[in-house]
């Protein structure tokens, strides 16, 4: 099983091949009404990670949000405020392409829905409490779950 790539994506990668590409995406820190944040482990490393996806062209980044969490986990979410921005490190894929992301991080409240692996790019959704993270959680969504529970009303973004 793989991650399935989005038909814009296949049709760059047809002239740009494995090369790195970059491209926007959203990640989401979902909290349930005890404070747990809900996270996704991926078919594509192994790893814990906060949901996450790529935009579509001209998709609205809190809408993409909302459709990323219902896609992976079959939650729907409300969501609260962005919480931060940065770009991610180039990430290279088992079928070797490359790409840099530049991601808008929002929090989100747990509406309705019982977190399941929803699509193929995951193989297991969780509740964990933020002082009982997982060991094998990705570094980019240990940075995101922090700055979305600093709670402040500003976004987080490296100067």
């Amino acid at each position: 099983m793989g991650v399935p790539v989005p038909e814009f994506i296949r049709e760059l990668r047809a002239q740009v091949g494995h090369r790195e590409l970059w491209l926007s995406g959203v990640s989401v820190v979902v909290l349930d009404a005890g404070g747990r944040v809900l996270l996704t482990r991926r078919v594509d490393n192994g790893r814990w990670a906060v949901v996450s996806g790529v935009l579509e062209p001209g998709e609205e980044p809190a809408r993409a949000a909302v459709r990323e969490v219902a896609e992976e986990t079959a939650v729907t979410v409300d969501i609260v405020r962005l919480t931060s921005v940065d770009v991610t490190p180039v990430i290279t894929y088992p079928n070797g392409d490359r790409a840099r992301y530049l991601d808008v991080c929002f929090l989100a409240h747990h509406v309705a829905g019982d977190p399941r692996a929803a699509d193929d790019e995951n193989s297991d959704v969780a509740w964990f409490a933020p002082d009982s993270l997982p060991d094998e959680l990705t570094d980019t969504s240990r940075l995101r779950i922090s700055k979305a529970l600093e709670g402040g009303p500003q976004a987080w973004f490296r100067r």
